[in-house]
C-alpha cells in the first residue's frame, strides 16, 4: 500500500494539469479579444503575402532573352481614337482615263498601240485617211484662196511701183481692199484646217496644193493636278516621264469612223481617289474628320510585295450628298498619289502601278481625339474576364498590374493615365500572354513565390 506522503503531490499534479487544460479550452471566454485573434491575425498576415506574391514573376536573364522581352518606360501621349471603315481605290474622274476622239470623218489604216502599251503624250496611235468631203473641200479652198492672195499681192505691188499720176488714189485703195479680204479668207480657211487636227507645216502644204490625205491620231497632254496640261519632259527618264496606258480599243484597222467617234481609252493611274462607304449614322464623325483635317491610315489589300512602305496619311476631300438605295450607305473620297514602276518588252517600257481601281481598303478614321494616355501594342495587355493587365519591370521581378483600357484594335491599346501605372515606368511591350502564364505556374508552388520587390 503506497505511502500517504507519496498520494499528496500525484493529487496536486494531476489537478493542475486538470485546470490547464480547462483554461485552454475555455481560453475564448477570459482572455482579452486581440490576444484571442491572435493567431488568426498571424494566418490572415500569411495570406496577404502570399497573394502579392502571386503577382509577381522571376525571370532569369535568358529566359528574357529567349522571349525576346520589349521593355520601354511609359510615355503619356495623344491619341486619335479611329474606326475602320471599308474602301475601294477608284479612278478620279477627269484625270484617270480619258478618250482620244477622230477629229475629222475616215478610214482606221493603222493601228499602232495595244492593250497594255505605254505612250506619252504626242506618239502617235492612229493612222487615219481621210474621206471627209469638209476637210477636203476646206484645203481645196484654202489653195484657192492661198492663189487669189498671191495675186492680189501681185497686183498691188504693181500699182505701187507705178507713177502715182497715172495711177487714180481710188484703184489703189481697191486693190488693197482685195489683198486684206485674200489674206483673211487665208487665214479663216487655215484656221479651219487647224482645228480639223492638220498640223502648222499640213496646213501649209495644203496652200501649196500638196493636199493631206491621212493624220495621224497623237496622245494628248496629261492633264494635271490643278487641270493645268502636263507635256512630257524630253529629258526625262521612262521610269519618271509622264505617261498613259492604252486600255482598251475602240477602233479595228479597217473601220470607217465618224468625226468625234472614239478611237481608244487612254488610262493614267498617277491620280486616283480612295472611295470609302459609310453607314448615314457615321455621317456626323466623318464631317468633323473632314473638318478638322485629320489624316486617315489606310491598309491596302492584295498589294504585292516589292515596294517600300506606304506611310503617307490620306485626308477627306469631300463627302458625297446621297446615300446608294440598296447598300444604305454613302461615299467619301480620299486623294491618293499612285506609285509606278516600269520593265521593258520587246522594245518597249511598260509601266505598272502599285494601286489600282478595284483594289479593296480597310480606312482607319479618326473620329476623336484622346489625350494624355498610354499607347502599347495590343501584345502588352493581358485580359482575364473583365480585367486587363500589363507587366511592370523591376530587375528581374515582372509585376503584373491592372489598367483601363480606354480603347483598342487589332495593333493598339490605349491605356488611361490613372494611376495604376504611371509615366517613366518601365512596362513589357510583348509577349504578355506568355508573362501571364508563367506568372500562374509560379503561383502554383513554384520557390519563386516568397521572392521580395526591392
Amino acid at each position: 500500500m503506497p505511502s500517504r506522503s507519496l498520494v499528496k503531490p500525484a493529487l496536486v499534479v494531476a489537478l493542475a494539469l486538470g485546470l490547464g487544460a480547462a483554461a485552454y479550452v475555455t481560453r475564448s471566454r477570459w482572455l482579452p479579444r486581440d490576444a484571442a485573434d491572435h493567431p488568426a491575425a498571424e494566418g490572415h498576415e500569411h495570406h496577404h503575402h502570399d497573394h502579392e506574391s502571386a503577382e509577381r514573376v522571376k525571370l532569369s536573364p535568358q529566359a528574357q532573352a529567349s522571349l525576346g522581352l520589349v521593355v520601354e518606360p511609359l510615355v503619356p501621349e495623344a491619341y486619335s481614337r479611329t474606326v475602320l471603315i471599308p474602301g475601294m481605290v477608284v479612278d478620279r474622274p477627269g484625270l484617270s482615263d480619258r478618250g482620244v476622239t477622230a477629229q475629222v470623218a475616215g478610214v482606221v489604216t493603222d493601228v499602232k498601240v495595244q492593250p497594255g502599251d505605254t505612250v506619252r503624250p504626242g506618239e502617235p496611235l492612229f493612222a487615219v485617211r481621210i474621206v471627209s468631203e469638209l476637210l477636203q473641200n476646206a484645203q481645196a479652198d484654202l489653195f484657192k484662196a492661198a492663189k487669189d492672195l498671191q495675186i492680189a499681192t501681185e497686183g498691188l505691188k504693181l500699182l505701187r511701183s507705178a507713177p502715182a499720176e497715172t495711177i487714180a488714189g481710188t484703184r489703189l485703195i481697191e486693190a488693197e481692199n482685195q489683198e486684206r479680204r485674200a489674206r483673211t479668207t487665208v487665214d479663216a480657211l487655215r484656221q479651219q484646217l487647224l482645228a480639223h487636227g492638220l498640223r502648222s507645216e499640213q496646213a501649209d502644204a495644203a496652200a501649196e496644193g500638196k493636199f493631206v490625205t491621212e493624220l495621224t491620231v497623237a496622245a494628248p497632254p496629261l492633264p494635271g493636278p490643278g487641270g493645268q496640261l502636263v507635256t512630257t519632259d524630253p529629258k526625262a527618264s521612262p521610269a519618271t516621264a509622264p505617261a498613259f496606258e492604252v486600255k482598251e480599243l475602240k477602233a479595228q484597222l479597217g473601220e470607217q469612223v465618224a468625226a468625234g467617234q472614239v478611237l481608244c481609252i487612254l488610262a493614267n493611274h498617277r491620280l486616283l481617289y480612295v472611295e470609302g462607304r459609310a453607314f448615314k449614322s457615321e455621317a456626323t464623325l466623318l464631317e468633323n474628320t473632314a473638318q478638322n483635317g485629320w489624316p486617315v491610315r489606310a491598309e491596302f489589300a492584295e498589294e504585292a510585295g516589292g515596294w517600300p512602305p506606304f506611310d503617307a496619311e490620306l485626308t477627306i476631300r469631300h463627302l458625297a450628298n446621297s446615300v446608294d438605295p440598296v447598300s444604305r450607305t454613302f461615299a467619301f473620297f480620299l486623294p491618293l498619289e499612285n506609285q509606278a514602276r516600269t520593265f521593258t518588252r520587246d522594245g518597249q517600257t511598260l509601266m505598272v502601278w502599285r494601286f489600282r481601281p478595284g483594289q479593296r481598303v480597310r480606312l482607319k478614321v479618326p473620329v476623336e481625339q484622346l489625350e494624355d494616355v498610354f499607347v502599347l501594342p495590343a501584345g502588352a495587355v493581358v485580359r482575364e474576364g473583365p480585367e486587363a493587365y500589363v507587366f511592370r519591370q523591376n530587375g528581374d521581378l515582372f509585376e503584373r498590374k491592372p489598367v483601363q483600357v480606354l480603347y483598342e484594335d487589332r495593333a493598339e491599346v490605349v491605356l488611361a493615365n490613372d494611376g495604376s501605372v504611371g509615366p517613366g515606368q518601365f512596362v513589357v511591350r510583348n509577349h504578355g500572354a506568355a508573362l501571364n502564364r508563367a506568372l500562374k505556374a509560379s503561383a502554383g508552388g513554384d520557390e519563386h513565390g516568397h521572392d521580395h520587390e526591392h
